[in-house]
């Protein structure tokens, strides 16, 4: 298995923490005793924004950001001409990019109830508490705005990341029904011609023996009636070979995770370690198998759930993994279902292995058959 690394902060997470780092750096020559506190406790919670991807919908980046929110606010309170609001705002306007609703309604409230304490403390005329108000509508639009776009974005990109499914699959189809159709014919033509051949070289034969013809003679004949049977079994071999659609393994479940990544928007990625190599068409339909059985399994006991598949070609064996992300331990299977059954059967008959169970963070199968 790949190793996940982390990732190294992008330039909107060093945006989102300079946003915040400067006005708590520009407010240090005024600040008294609370003021530092709240500076230090602010630049202490913005400390793990660069590397939280996009402020995803996720509790933890939510209550992050809502305490940074809060005091950010606070110091803002306390030190009312400092720039402690833009870490504020800036602060809201990223939750609103990114988060969920209830997160979004929890810092526009926020953020109302400081502008509201500053306005208080400070008994600014109520002009200046509207402006304020103003601003905090216009972050809240523009990141409403901004996060409708973005949506729009991911679905014209699914939608056409589908559509260039549907081409390869009616490309696909229309090749293998191209194929069928030559089947048919080298079938119907070449290969009952070639029966007929062989079948009268064959008779050819037998009256040569029977009038005493000259072993020369019924050599030739001999020769000829097995070319026409070599090429009778080639076509056939042909036909064969046509009918099958020869796809390999890895290809086909590549296919299988981006279908599951279109259908759950969730990352699911397949690692190849060692040389691929031709398997034999049993081999295969097990491993693709049991590919299709554990996201079967996924989509239904941890939905949107990431995936990591790890296909491994050894020497005289091929190693198959498939772990889900569920984020936690998932509790013991109570009895293994008729999927599982009938992946562990498959496994059996080619003189596998197959382990499946609880892993640290979501649900793992692993498999080894001969190849």
């Amino acid at each position: 298995m790949t190793p996940r690394r982390a990732k190294f902060p992008s330039a909107q997470g060093w945006l989102r923490w300079a946003l915040i780092a400067v006005p708590m750096v520009t407010a240090m020559p005024r600040a008294h005793t609370l003021a530092w506190v709240l500076i230090v406790v602010t630049l202490a919670l913005s400390i793990p924004m660069p590397w939280i991807q996009d402020l995803g919908a996720r509790t933890p980046s939510a209550v992050l950001a809502l305490a940074v929110i809060a005091s950010a606010g606070a110091l803002w309170v306390v030190l009312p001409g400092s720039w402690a609001s833009v870490a504020m705002f800036s602060t809201t306007f990223f939750v609103v990019l990114r988060q969920s609703p209830v997160p979004i309604v929890l810092a526009v409230a926020l953020n109302a109830a400081l502008i509201t304490a500053v306005w208080v403390i400070r008994q600014d005329p109520w002009e200046s508490a509207l402006s304020t108000y103003a601003v905090l509508a216009v972050i809240t639009l523009m990141g409403l705005n901004r996060r409708t776009r973005l949506a729009r974005i991911e679905q014209t990109e699914l939608a056409l990341a589908r559509a260039q499914t549907a081409t390869e699959e009616h490309a696909r189809a229309a090749a293998l029904a191209e194929r069928a159709r030559i089947a048919r014919e080298l079938h119907d033509v070449l290969a009952h011609s070639l029966a007929g051949l062989s079948l009268n070289l064959q008779g050819a034969r037998l009256m040569l023996v029977r009038d005493g013809a000259s072993p020369d003679a019924v050599a030739q004949v001999e020769r000829a009636q097995k070319l026409a049977s070599e090429g009778l079994a080639e076509a056939r071999k042909a036909v064969a070979a046509l009918r099958e659609d020869a796809v390999p393994v890895e290809r086909t479940i590549a296919d299988l995770l981006a279908a599951y990544r279109l259908d759950s928007g969730a990352r699911a990625d397949l690692t190849v370690e060692g040389e691929p190599r031709e398997l034999d068409p049993a081999v295969g339909t097990a491993l693709v198998r049991a590919v299709q059985e554990a996201l079967v399994n996924t989509r239904k006991h941890a939905t949107k759930a990431e995936v990591d598949v790890t296909l491994d070609y050894s020497a005289g064996s091929v190693a198959l993994t498939v772990a889900d992300r569920q984020g936690r331990r998932p509790p013991d299977a109570p009895a293994a279902g008729y999927g599982l059954r009938g992946m562990s059967e498959r496994v059996a008959l080619l003189d596998g292995r197959l382990e499946s169970g609880p892993g640290e963070d979501g649900w793992r199968i692993h498999l080894t058959v001969p190849a």
